[in-house]
């Protein structure tokens, strides 16, 4: 029992930490503007890993895609592909997970294939969990490196790597600060990794005992001085009704052999 709950405890949880890493990858607002100390208040732009977004103080927003690959820093792309990665192996896990629930009957599946089924798809929710982190995690680095060398004075380094991504152009180079979608994938991620923790520890309670218990005997070896008796045999009783009568009804001591 305890072991089917752990199970379905940690299949909805790796489901949650899916959905977080599947919305924070398809976010806009990975990057957005700090508004501190910021002297233009009529324009707010954020990015993600997709597209860059303006929005104007009217409510109008204008996204830009970036059209270009090869323009993009490498970190970007490895950033694109972590997210990617942890998605299709977090998904694949969860196909694996739906199979080897055991409140679930398939067929005459046995519990060991199950059990096994089940580390398999706790495994891959671990992986999963951890290529959401390394992604978010790395993109929040540039982030960091983009806010330490960019003021608005003298126009300073750029979060992509020096080229203006997306219409953001102008004398005065905007500072990025972390957006929500940072927090949407590093919550993702950690529950899915929690979730993959717990299917393996239920994999452990849904592997049957396979030890037989046998039950034991004590022998004590003979000394020299033990003494042996022999017990004596128990005569043999037999039967008066083989004895011949003799004519005057006595019986007689004469056996007979019937053929």
């Amino acid at each position: 029992m305890a072991a089917t709950l752990c199970q379905v405890l940690g299949f909805f949880l790796s489901l949650l930490g899916i959905a977080g890493i599947i919305a924070a990858t398809g976010m806009d607002q990975w990057a957005t503007e700090d508004l501190f100390d910021n002297p233009v208040t009529a324009v707010f732009s954020y990015s993600g890993l997709w597209r860059s977004c303006v929005r104007q103080s009217s409510g109008f927003t204008e996204c830009r895609p970036y059209f270009t690959i090869l323009g993009l820093p490498a970190l970007l792309q490895a950033v694109r592909a972590l997210m990617i990665v942890g998605i299709v192996i977090g998904s694949i896990g969860c196909l694996i997970a739906i199979f080897a629930l055991k409140c679930l009957k398939m067929g005459n599946m046995e519990d060991n294939i199950k059990a096994t089924m089940t580390l398999a798809s706790g495994i891959m929710f671990l992986l999963a969990g951890v290529c959401g982190i390394a992604g978010v995690s790395a993109f929040a680095n540039l982030i960091v490196q983009s806010f330490r060398f960019t003021s608005y004075s003298d126009g300073g380094f750029n979060m992509y790597g020096g080229g203006n991504i997306g219409g953001l152009t102008g004398g005065l180079t905007p500072r990025y600060t972390f957006g929500p979608a940072l927090f949407v994938g590093w919550i993702g991620a950690a529950i899915l990794v929690v979730g993959g923790v717990m299917m393996c520890l239920a994999c452990r309670g849904m592997v049957p005992d396979k030890q037989q218990r046998y039950d034991g005997m004590a022998y004590k070896a003979a000394s020299h001085h033990t003494i042996y008796k022999s017990e004596p045999r128990p005569r043999q009783n037999f039967n008066d009704s083989y004895k011949a009568h003799s004519v005057e009804g006595r019986q007689s001591n004469q056996r007979f052999d019937y053929v």
